[in-house]
């Protein structure tokens, strides 16, 4: 059996929390916020996640989300669906919403690197099913999509890119991985005007130039070198580039002799 009855109690429990106990929308847009878990339900089910996954994804900002009148705890998440469930839930849920925006999104990050595959996986449609959004309002609005938000453009999407990178530091064979760098480097074309202008390249020398120079991306904070997975561009006749493999920013350019 495909669809099965926990999956269906997940949704009406999903729909009851969003829906019908708050008519609760989308940031700034007259959307329905149900539309969000169960995309990420979709997500995870195109990815081959088991049922308790699935369940997971479809129910993980319930006890975030839901009223306090109507409140969606942990203790009735076990009682309907089990420890394993409950659990991929809470590993997913913001713990202190009193913190500010950037405090929670730094606690957010920091917990990944505790993540089960399984979380991962959550955590991964989670992402897709916020950032493809973005990318779809960008191209309708332009800047106009991140004025909803209680964040700078450059800060929504710096740390949406340090999200993707914890995820694939923790896991980078995941099922989920190529979607997540596909969304990156939509996500860093987006910024990269600004993250040019206050971030650009380190630019050397050819002869300064070394495979095993260490690299930080200032975008997303990935860390490496160009040996060990950075992106190399050859086909410059003037210089060699080197670009983060997640977002794809550019972080050093070695100019070969003579190009001036």
């Amino acid at each position: 059996m495909i669809y099965t009855q926990k999956i269906n109690r997940a949704i009406q429990l999903a729909v009851q929390a969003h829906e019908i106990d708050q008519k609760q929308k989308r940031k700034g847009k007259d959307v329905a916020y149900i539309i969000h878990p169960l995309n990420v339900g979709l997500i995870l089910s195109l990815a081959g996640a088991s049922e308790d996954v699935v369940v997971a994804g479809i129910l993980h900002d319930t006890i975030e989300d839901s009223i306090e009148d109507k409140k969606v705890t942990l203790a009735s998440i076990i009682k309907e669906f089990g420890d394993d469930v409950a659990q991929l839930v809470m590993s997913v849920t913001e713990q202190d919403k009193s913190l500010s925006w950037r405090e929670r999104k730094e606690s957010a990050i920091n917990h990944i690197k505790d993540f089960s595959h399984e979380s991962l996986l959550i955590k991964s449609a989670d992402v897709i099913s916020n950032v493809s959004e973005l990318l779809v309002d960008y191209k309708n609005d332009g800047d106009k999509t991140f004025e909803r938000f209680n964040a700078s453009k450059e800060e929504l999407i710096k740390n949406q890119l340090n999200i993707i990178n914890a995820i694939h530091n923790r896991w980078e064979e995941s099922p989920l991985g190529d979607d997540l760098l596909t969304i990156a480097r939509d996500l860093q074309m987006i910024g990269a005007p600004s993250f040019m202008s206050k971030k650009p390249a380190f630019v050397i020398q050819y002869c300064d130039y070394k495979d095993d120079i260490a690299l930080e991306c200032p975008v997303c904070n990935w860390k490496g070198s160009p040996e060990s997975g950075g992106q190399i561009d050859t086909d410059s006749e003037y210089c060699l580039s080197v670009s983060c493999p997640v977002c794809e920013k550019m972080l050093l350019v070695a100019e070969y002799p003579l190009a001036n």
